[in-house]
């Protein structure tokens, strides 16, 4: 075995190590830190003598590591005589124990008194098992920063005294908005990069698609998680079209729709029926809009009004600035672009998005259509100074001389 094989039981394995080790433990700082130095054993290890089983052997080696290190603690003698005298010994995780350990890691990954950056951090450490450089390859942030940050939010866990449990099932389902909130987040940056040269970094979206999937099995019954991985999947249907062969961008209206994966449509639709049960909430009504889209065999024949009235319901559930101005690019598209040219004009007056290039951007495609071509362009221009994604940026540029 190498270390492809190491990474790959460790992607696999890794939140109900760390979450079997926490509840053994009572120390999330620790059981991470144990089950790290069970990897590294594992990379030494392995290829002279691979284990019958990875996953125990993983599981073994990080809870005697866990034991050494409270050994070491003098100040922790009674947990210490405690845990050796715990009758569990053997290399196997508690199968009964298994779903709530790893719903429990997810909330402490996601809980209040992290920073988001902190909690998309340390969610994708502890929870996904992605290494420091693999984050910070994801977020193209520097690997100190990513390994301050997952630090930092370990020490804070610890002054906050986070308790290694479910939290009680009346702050169950407002705590529940948070962990689905980091992983909308994870998604939404591998579905569209922020920054650097690449428009949709897949290995980041599926990432978030392997958590919500996770999620929506332990909490079969919750239908925004089900809303959530129906947005996911119906979303990085389109992926494959998303890109040319040299990954610049290809617009939805130019998409080739054979390209999409069917298969995950089909998963997304079956995702937004469970969703469904109950009456949608935010992610629902998004994964329904992406359903229209999906079902949909041109742009041209996309039932738009439908999708207007699915934004007004999300702008009642859950309003903010970007609902609007999704809302105002499919009134375009049902209406035409004199009344969404309004609705974009009184987001600029208002400056709720500052700094944002969707803006401009959607300004400068109104414009365009309303025959309006030296405004069309200066928006443009402008969306692409302030874009901070390469290739978007280019796009716009094209877009802009192409009105000279």
């Amino acid at each position: 075995m190498d270390a492809a094989d190491v990474e790959a039981v460790w992607r696999i394995e890794s939140a109900r190590i760390v979450a079997a080790l926490t509840r053994f433990t009572g120390d999330f700082a620790l059981a991470e830190d144990a089950a790290q130095e069970a990897v590294a054993e594992a990379l030494m290890s392995w290829p002279r003598t691979p284990p019958d089983s990875p996953a125990g052997w993983l599981m073994a080696t990080a809870r005697r590591r866990a034991i050494d290190a409270i050994r070491r603690r003098t100040a922790l003698k009674d947990r210490y005589a405690m845990l050796a005298a715990d009758p569990v010994v053997d290399e196997d995780i508690d199968p009964d124990r298994i779903d709530d350990d790893i719903l429990a890691l997810m909330f402490i990954s996601c809980h209040p008194v992290l920073s988001p950056e902190a909690r998309v951090a340390l969610t994708l450490r502890v929870v996904a098992g992605l290494s420091s450089e693999q984050i910070a390859r994801a977020f193209l942030v520097p690997v100190p920063t990513v390994q301050a940050r997952i630090t930092r939010a370990k020490k804070t866990i610890a002054v906050a005294g986070v308790p290694f449990e479910l939290p009680p099932a009346d702050e169950r389902r407002e705590r529940l908005g948070g962990v689905l909130s980091v992983i909308y987040v994870i998604f939404t940056e591998g579905s569209t990069a922020t920054s650097g040269d690449l428009l949709v970094r897949r290995d980041v979206a599926y990432e978030a698609i392997r958590l919500t999937r996770t999620l929506a099995a332990l909490l079969p019954d919750e239908p925004e998680v089900h809303g959530l991985l129906a947005l996911c999947e119906l979303t990085a249907a389109r992926f494959p079209a998303r890109t040319g062969p040299d990954g610049s961008p290809i617009l939805l209206e130019d998409q080739d729709r054979q390209r999409w994966d069917f298969s995950a449509i089909q998963r997304g639709l079956a995702s937004l029926a469970k969703a469904s049960v109950r009456g949608l909430g935010p992610y629902g009504l998004q994964a329904a809009i992406a359903a229209v889209h999906a079902s949909a065999p041109t742009v041209e024949a996309t039932d738009w009004d439908r999708i207007v009235v699915l934004y007004e319901a999300l702008g009642r559930v859950a309003p903010s600035p970007i609902v609007e101005l999704n809302q105002a690019v499919a009134v375009a598209m049902a209406s035409g672009p004199a009344e969404a040219l309004v609705m974009v004009d009184e987001l600029v007056a208002s400056d709720r998005l500052p700094g944002s290039h969707l803006v401009p951007t959607v300004r400068g495609e109104l414009l365009t259509r309303l025959g309006r071509l030296p405004e069309a362009r200066a928006e443009l221009e402008l969306a692409a100074r302030l874009c901070t994604n390469e290739r978007e940026r280019s796009v716009l540029l094209d877009k802009a001389a192409a009105l000279d």
